[in-house]
Formats: structure tokens, sequence, C-alpha cells
């Protein structure tokens, strides 16, 4: 469990420091089946392509890390 914990706020603190980056890049957030609706006073923006690339990538990582163990 520690080691999952540190594992964890690496993660978090890697995404924290990069964060100012991954918004520059240019498809991250507007790839194709991102859900944004805007109205008059309302929007609605929810990234579902984007959480299931995250999704598989974290996957990915977390599968890598527990094969070195």
């Amino acid at each position: 469990m520690s080691k999952f914990l540190i594992i964890a706020g690496a993660l978090l603190i890697l995404l924290g420091l990069g964060w100012n980056f991954l918004s520059k890049v240019p498809f991250v957030g507007r790839l194709p089946g991102d859900i944004f609706i805007q109205k008059r006073n309302f929007t609605f923006y929810f990234p579902l392509t984007t959480s299931v690339l995250l999704s598989i990538l974290l996957t990915l990582i977390f599968w890598i890390v527990s094969k070195k163990q």
C-alpha cells in the first residue's frame, strides 16, 4: 500500500508540474468525442475521449510498475 501511495503522489506531482504544458498541447481536451455544449448562459464540458485515453495510459503505467515487483 505504501508503494502505491508513493507512486500515486509522484504522479500527482508530475501532473501538477506539467499542467501548464498540457494546456498548451492543441489536442488535449479537444479530441473527437469530447462533449461540449454551450448555450446562452450555460456551458457544459465533459472530456470523454480524453478521459478514456488517460485511463488507458494510467492503466498501462500501473501495469508496468506492478510487473516489476
